[in-house]
C-alpha cells in the first residue's frame, strides 16, 4: 500500500492458512494455559484485528511469511493505529501481549526470526485502584437487598448472592455456578476461579443462613445438579438481574456507579487488610494467580488512610 492511502473499508478476508493457525494457537492457549473461555474470545478478537489490520497495511492477507517480515515499525504502526481507534492503554497492552505470544508461537512451527517484531513493547498504563464500599455502606446495602423486590424470594435470594461476594470475596461468575450438589455448605467452600484454579473460601455463618432463607422461600425445588440460585422462570440466574438488583440499591442509598457486584468483592479483600489479613492469603481467598495482583488492595488501603487523613486536617 503507497504511503498515504487509506486501507480497505471492510478488513480482507483472513487467508485459510492463519484461519487453521489462529485456531490451533487459540485451542493450545485452552489447553496448555487452562485460559477461560472470556480470555480465548479477547484473543481471538486481538488477532483478528491485529491480521485485519496487517491486510489492510500490506495490501493481501496476511501469511506467515507477513509475520516472518515484520519490525518494531509495524508492531508501532499497528498499535498507533489502535489507539487512534480509542483503544485504551491498558486494552492495547493486552492487545499486543496477545500478539507478541502468537508471532512467537508462529515463529517456533514456520522457524522464522521474530526477534524484530518481538523486540517492541507494550503502552505504560497505571493500574487504575479498585473502588470499595465502607463497611457500613456494605452492610446498608445487605440490609437492604433483603426487602427491595417485592417478591421475598427474590429479595432473599438477592441478598445471598451478594452476601456471598461480600462475604467470601466470590466473583459473580462464581457464585451464580453453584449448583445444588454444593449445598449445604461447609466451613470450606471448594471454587474453581480463572485458569481452571481451585481454591477453598472460608464460608460465613452469615452467607450460609442467607442462602438458607433463600432456599426456604424458593419455589423451585432444590436438585442436585440444577443451580443453587434460579432466577424468576427457573432457570440458571444471571449476571444481569444481580447487576439490575445492585443498580436499585446504589440508587436507594445514594452510592455512586462504582459500586457494582464485583466492588463487593474488592470490598471484601479490602476490609480483610485493613483488619490485618496479610496479602498472601488475601490472594489465596481471591484466587489471584499473582501476588503482583493483589498488592493492589495495599494501594486502596493507603488511598483510604490519606483521605481519612485530610478528613481531619483539611490544611495538610
Amino acid at each position: 500500500m503507497t504511503a498515504g492511502a487509506r486501507p480497505p473499508e471492510f478488513p480482507l478476508a483472513l487467508a485459510p492458512v492463519m484461519s487453521e493457525a489462529l485456531t490451533r494457537w487459540l485451542d493450545s492457549e485452552r489447553a496448555a494455559r487452562d485460559r477461560s473461555d472470556h480470555t480465548i474470545r479477547a484473543y481471538q478478537a486481538d488477532l483478528l484485528a491485529f491480521l485485519s489490520f496487517l491486510g489492510g497495511h500490506h495490501g493481501a492477507p496476511a501469511l506467515p511469511a507477513t509475520l516472518a517480515g515484520l519490525t518494531q515499525t509495524d508492531m508501532r504502526a499497528f498499535a498507533a493505529a489502535e489507539r487512534g481507534r480509542g483503544l485504551s492503554a491498558r486494552s492495547l497492552a493486552r492487545r499486543l501481549s496477545a500478539t507478541r505470544s502468537f508471532i512467537r508461537w508462529m515463529s517456533d512451527r514456520h522457524g522464522f526470526d521474530a526477534s524484530k517484531a518481538l523486540a517492541s513493547r507494550g503502552p505504560k498504563y497505571t493500574r487504575s485502584l479498585p473502588r470499595p464500599l465502607a463497611p457500613e455502606q456494605a452492610r446498608d446495602l445487605l440490609d437492604l437487598a433483603a426487602s427491595t423486590h417485592p417478591e421475598p424470594w427474590i429479595a432473599a435470594r438477592d441478598m445471598a448472592v451478594l452476601t456471598l461476594l461480600y462475604g467470601c470475596g466470590l466473583r459473580i461468575s462464581e457464585a451464580l455456578s453453584l449448583n445444588g450438589a454444593d449445598w449445604p455448605l461447609r466451613e470450606a467452600l471448594t471454587i474453581r476461579g480463572k485458569g481452571g484454579r481451585e481454591r477453598q473460601v472460608p464460608v460465613l455463618p452469615v452467607a450460609r443462613d442467607a442462602i438458607q432463607t433463600y432456599l426456604h422461600l424458593s419455589p423451585y425445588p432444590l436438585e442436585r445438579d440444577g443451580p443453587l440460585f434460579r432466577g424468576a422462570r427457573g432457570k440458571r440466574l444471571g449476571q444481569p438481574a444481580i447487576s439490575g438488583a445492585m443498580r436499585l440499591l446504589r440508587q436507594g442509598l445514594g452510592l455512586p456507579p462504582t459500586a457494582t457486584p464485583h466492588a463487593l468483592r474488592h470490598s471484601f479483600a479490602t476490609h480483610l487488610l485493613a483488619a490485618g489479613g496479610d496479602l498472601r492469603t488475601i490472594q489465596e481467598l481471591l484466587g489471584h494467580a499473582s501476588l503482583s495482583t493483589t498488592q493492589v488492595y495495599t494501594g486502596v488501603d493507603d488511598a483510604h488512610l490519606l483521605a481519612v487523613y485530610r478528613a481531619a486536617h483539611p490544611r495538610a
